[in-house]
């Protein structure tokens, strides 16, 4: 499965009104940790069913985003369902702490 680049214009459509539960990776180019974990996000939207929608947003590019979410470090994961963030987690993570996140 293709992982959606969020925007402030995408957002809604992707995240908010969909009945998937969604995987967001809040990222930067040049976060190091961030680097460390892209292949694991990758192999994650490889292995995940049509139930669940991987998804990354870049900080510096969406600031309001991040904002939103008040993410203070990079990398940080969040989990949303029916809209609303079921969970949060900063820092690199394996391969099996994501998958039971979305659990």
């Amino acid at each position: 499965m293709a992982i959606v680049n969020l925007t402030s214009s995408n957002f809604n459509q992707e995240v908010l009104e969909t009945p998937q539960t969604v995987l967001i990776d809040f990222w930067a180019s040049w976060c190091g940790p961030c680097k460390m974990l892209s292949p694991v996000i990758d192999e994650i939207a490889n292995e995940v069913g049509p139930n669940v929608k991987i998804c990354k947003i870049n900080v510096d590019e969406e600031r309001d985003l991040a904002m939103e979410f008040k993410v203070r470090s990079i990398p940080t994961l969040m989990v949303i369902r029916d809209g609303k963030v079921v969970e949060t987690s900063v820092g690199v993570k394996s391969k099996t702490e994501i998958l039971q996140m979305l659990g």
